[in-house]
């Protein structure tokens, strides 16, 4: 532990996962084979989004716009985290530093709001199919994902901003494999309030209004479903819901686990908090594309189409 320093250390040095050092080589292996499916799988859906014409429409758009999220999500821990775990590499610099504390609460708000605005996509695709090409337009969709960027820029930006106004910390080691805004704020030296209060009210109103937004979209969604006359009519309209949902539960159950657990979980040991918490940014962005390639039949045909291409010209 360094001595008390007068204002913001120049760096950092971030622990890894503490108590689990001699582990460390053991645990990048899952970790990297996560992050470069994340890589590959969201790459290749844009690629297939971005070359197929007959995609360029409101829910794969919104899919483009996740995908970009994700990469931007797991990038955001992936490199300086398996450095750490590989080489040991564990200074990094105080902007370097702010940068992830702003990143990836950034990216995960926007994350939040994508998957919300391709609920209202579901939404209007079932309950009104008919007006769907003139209400959800791509003039639209590009008004949506900027205000959800300026929603995510202006909610995160006090989060480096209240960090950096501190002058006196006790230490400049992070127990941490990242610049966890919370991590950070336990090596202040003074009164920590108001990066408490502010990160505990972002984290309940933001996803607790995108939650409520989704909710209430399926629950009309359920509403008509139900009313339709067939049941092979329902059987489609679930089809067309079923990939977004499996990535609803596959981002909002981690995320929600390791926030119980990091506030309220006082007894889970500290190595599992973090786990937690790296498994919360890296499996999303993997399973999404995945979950979407698996479920949606357009970029199914497109994936099968390029591997077919791919084995007859080898």
């Amino acid at each position: 532990m360094s001595n008390i320093s007068q204002g913001p250390p120049a760096s950092f040095l971030l622990v890894g996962i503490p108590g689990l050092e001699a582990f460390h080589s053991w645990l990048s292996v899952p970790f990297c084979c996560m992050y470069v499916m994340a890589l590959l799988g969201n790459a290749s859906l844009l690629l297939i989004i971005e070359s197929d014409r007959s995609l360029h429409q409101p829910m794969f758009l919104f899919l483009c716009i996740l995908a970009v999220t994700d990469l931007g999500l797991s990038t955001s821990i992936a490199p300086k985290m398996l450095a750490i775990l590989w080489v040991d590499a564990r200074e990094i610099d105080l902007d370097a530093c702010l940068a992830q504390i702003f990143f990836l609460p950034a990216f995960t708000a926007m994350e939040s709001g994508v998957l919300l605005a391709m609920a209202f996509d579901r939404y209007v695709a079932i309950c009104a199919p008919l007006r769907y090409g003139t209400l959800l337009t791509p003039r639209l969709v590009a008004k949506v994902t900027l205000a959800l960027v300026v929603r995510a820029v202006v909610i995160v930006v006090p989060f480096p901003l209240l960090v950096r106004r501190f002058q006196h910390f006790r230490s400049n080691v992070i127990a941490h494999c990242y610049c966890e805004h919370m991590a950070l704020v336990k090596l202040v030296r003074g009164d920590t309030t108001a990066n408490n209060l502010y990160g505990l009210i972002l984290s309940l109103s933001v996803s607790g209004l995108d939650i409520a937004g989704i909710s209430s979209s399926y629950a009309l969604i359920l509403r008509t479903v139900w009313r339709l006359p067939s049941r092979e009519a329902q059987r489609k309209a679930f089809g067309t819901c079923g990939a977004h949902i499996s990535i609803i539960l596959v981002f909002y159950v981690p995320g929600l686990f390791s926030f119980l657990t990091h506030r309220f979980g006082h007894r889970v040991p500290q190595p599992v908090h973090i786990i937690l918490s790296v498994l919360y940014l890296l499996v999303p962005p993997m399973f999404n594309p995945l979950v979407y390639g698996a479920k949606t039949k357009q970029i199914r045909t497109r994936v099968l189409k390029l591997f077919f291409l791919a084995k007859g010209t080898s």
